[in-house]
């Protein structure tokens, strides 16, 4: 089937995510690591046959209960030293990630695949929330 000769292919409404598989959160997943992927057999990928095994975990605890300040200084060493690119060095670490439309906040990355970070995002009340990033969308971070 050709996607662009149809026009539903790229229809996103609820009706249609449950039907395609491996789609985050519905579906038969086929991606590692996803919610509602089941197993992959891929060794090192969460929901994977080895490394992590099972589903993505939030962590257990909050992450620390400050702000960070962004500095100019810091934005320059940060874009010396390869930019997002470097995000990979952050993994399972609580980060705090400053996006290019102004927002900020805590960030926890488990899995970084093509321009996607995923992992879980800090929403006070609500605690972890599973969620996913733009690499592109990144304006600076920072590991603790």
């Amino acid at each position: 089937m050709n996607p662009f000769n149809n026009d539903n292919f790229f229809d996103e409404s609820p009706r249609r995510r449950r039907q395609r598989p491996g789609y985050p959160g519905g579906g038969q997943g086929q991606f590692p690591g996803f919610p509602g992927g089941g197993p992959s057999g891929v060794p090192g990928f969460p929901g994977g046959g080895g490394g992590f095994g099972g589903q993505m975990q939030p962590p257990t605890s909050p992450p620390p209960n400050f702000t960070p300040q962004m500095s100019t200084f810091q934005q320059q060493e940060f874009s010396r030293q390869g930019g997002v690119r470097g995000i990979r060095r952050c993994m399972f670490r609580n980060t705090f990630i400053w996006m290019t439309n102004g927002n900020s906040f805590w960030f926890y990355p488990m899995f970084v695949t093509g321009n996607q970070i995923i992992g879980f995002r800090w929403r006070g009340r609500r605690g972890w929330v599973y969620d996913s990033i733009n690499r592109n969308h990144i304006l600076f971070f920072n590991c603790y």
